[in-house]
């Protein structure tokens, strides 16, 4: 049984990019949607699609980003932060700054899953989920 889906979301996506695969399948939720999402949205991946929507069986398609011609990941680092043994919670003026503000941290708050700017910027804290950079 499977405790934390984050946590196995984001070693897919570690495993995937170690590898060098173009595209990863993850099982669907409302969550992993919404985290990958705002990776589309900060140019992390390159496109994302859930097949099956609806069903149980239901997965999320991501499409990995590299450089064309160092291949390197748009990902450099997936660390995951709130845990199930151990939940982090910040306010609005103690969320922290990845890699000086270079990096992102997605956070689950009243409002959604965000990102820390713009947690900072609705003057609202919430659950920090990991760090993206």
């Amino acid at each position: 049984m499977n405790t934390d889906p984050i946590a196995d979301y984001l070693t897919r996506l570690r495993n995937a990019i170690s590898a060098n695969h173009r595209i990863v399948e993850v099982p669907y939720s409302s969550i992993k949607l919404n985290i990958t999402k705002i990776l589309f949205e900060k140019g992390y991946i390159l496109q994302f699609k859930v097949d099956n929507e609806g069903t149980i069986d239901s997965v999320i398609k991501i499409a990995l980003k590299y450089h064309p011609s160092t291949k390197m990941s748009a990902i450099k680092e997936l660390t995951r932060v709130s845990k199930p043994g151990l939940r982090v919670y910040k306010g609005a003026e103690d969320l922290p700054k990845v890699i000086n503000g270079l990096g992102i941290a997605i956070i689950s708050t009243s409002k959604g899953i965000i990102t820390d700017k713009e947690a900072r910027q609705q003057n609202i804290g919430g659950e920090i989920l990991c760090y993206v950079s």
